[in-house]
């Protein structure tokens, strides 16, 4: 992918984040949020991801457009699961079928794994999402379970995929 590029999120890239994660509110199923939120917001978002020392990444074009971007953030707030992330991972609905999800996830993953992070968590909106579910696939990740019909979103319910992967050691070392 010798045009695309990584790199750390700036707040300069919130435009483009709130653009690219509005028109996946409205249009798609990944996110079961209804209502885009605005850049302020998502600025708070990307904020607290950082300040709980967690990865935001970037991917652009050559000429620092952003084509998508990648966090991980705690999956759940209680104390026993601080060794485990869930990833979230957007791409711009111009730039799909580029490879964006092949160079954002895995350097989500080795940043994640780099932190002391033992397990990734996915939660796919849409049993349907093929192009998801098949990037979590190719990146190590194996079904974890379904729940069906947990949201309703466009005139209809959805289901999430749970899918993990193990970082670093995984379970088979207690952590430091």
């Amino acid at each position: 992918m010798p045009d695309l590029f990584l790199r750390s999120s700036t707040d300069a890239d919130i435009p483009a984040i709130a653009r690219i994660y509005g028109h996946w509110v409205l249009h798609g199923l990944a996110s079961f949020e209804l209502d885009p939120p605005g850049g302020a917001e998502m600025a708070r978002r990307r904020a607290a991801v950082l300040d709980g020392g967690y990865p935001y990444i970037v991917a652009t074009d050559r000429h620092g457009e952003v084509l998508g971007y990648a966090y991980a953030s705690a999956y759940r707030t209680r104390p026993a699961y601080r060794f485990t992330v869930e990833d979230s991972i957007y791409v711009a609905p111009e730039a799909g079928r580029r490879g964006i999800g092949r160079l954002l996830l895995p350097a989500l993953i080795e940043r994640c794994t780099a932190l002391g992070f033992r397990l990734m968590v996915a939660v796919i909106g849409d049993s349907a999402n093929a192009g998801s579910i098949g990037l979590h696939r190719a990146c190590g990740f194996a079904d974890a379970g379904l729940l069906p019909g947990i949201g309703w979103k466009h005139g209809r319910w959805v289901d999430s995929v749970l899918m993990t992967r193990p970082l670093g050691e995984g379970q088979a070392t207690a952590p430091d």
